[in-house]
């Protein structure tokens, strides 16, 4: 049974920086509901309130059902009569001295210059430090401009550099630094500890989870994952899953959880 839907947030439920539009958040207001939710990003908490709390999602009333993982879940927030933090994993001063030196020493050398810059260059967000050539705030558009190989040449002079740290390059592209092992999967793993949830009760939707080698279903066991290319796709999704979700509901009002039993989908058993 599944019990708890995971989300990506950018291309998936937004684009770009934009805050969820009305339609989404009506979508996952309705899932909520129903059933626990989880959004997953590599940005940190001030961006899920730009994006997430500042849109009509934030008047649901069933934001208790709703956790939100920052940082691909170094950082972890809980709904109880406001937003609340669980924990926060973040670097050390020293890595954090380490890492940005790195990261302005290997930006020189790779070429990146840039004419106009939107923001901070280099952002310390707690437990992920994150490079942007044009600037934090830079347009979605004008970020994806970053040249290729610059950025690629930077990202093997830093993987010599701070061998002890995970360096991958951002959908929009940056440059991110966090500890080792630190990806979206990780996040899944901390649901699972946070939440008492296991993988074979949840599912992903956005961009590819378990990369690589990963990827073997034998290593992730029945956990599911729907890759969705933008957030029109992500909506039929979930109107897709609130009808299931909905008639399986009105089955057990009409005949009872009793005579479902471990055929009802999610957790509507224990809802009936």
């Amino acid at each position: 049974m599944k019990k708890l839907i995971v989300f990506d947030l950018d291309g998936t439920l937004a684009e770009g920086n934009s805050p969820l539009d009305g339609e989404m958040a009506t979508l996952l207001s309705r899932l909520l509901s129903i059933v626990k939710v989880a959004i997953i990003s590599n940005h940190d908490w001030p961006q899920f309130e730009k994006q997430i709390l500042h849109s009509d999602l934030s008047q649901s009333s069933h934001l208790e059902n709703l956790s939100l993982l920052p940082i691909c879940g170094t950082k972890f927030y809980e709904y109880e009569s406001g937003w609340k933090e669980l924990y926060s994993e973040e670097f050390t001063a020293g890595e954090k001295e380490s890492i940005i030196d790195a990261l302005q020493e290997a930006s020189t050398a790779s070429g990146f210059r840039v004419s106009q810059r939107w923001g901070e260059v280099i952002e310390d967000r707690g437990s992920q430090i994150t490079f942007s050539a044009w600037g934090k705030n830079a347009p979605v558009g004008k970020k994806r401009e970053v040249d290729s190989a610059k950025r690629s040449a930077m990202k093997a002079r830093l993987d010599q550099r701070i061998p002890g740290f995970c360096v991958s390059l951002g959908d929009t592209g940056s440059i991110d630094v966090t500890k080792l092992g630190i990806d979206k999967a990780y996040g899944v793993r901390k649901l699972h500890e946070n939440r008492g949830i296991e993988l074979d009760g949840m599912f992903f939707i956005g961009e590819t989870l378990f990369p690589g080698e990963n990827d073997d279903p034998e290593k992730r066991g029945d956990f599911l994952c729907f890759e969705a290319s933008d957030p029109e796709e992500t909506k039929r999704l979930i109107e897709a899953i609130l009808v299931g979700l909905e008639c399986a509901i009105r089955m057990v009002a009409k005949i009872g959880p009793s005579e479902l039993g471990e055929r009802a989908p999610v957790s509507v058993v224990e809802m009936g």
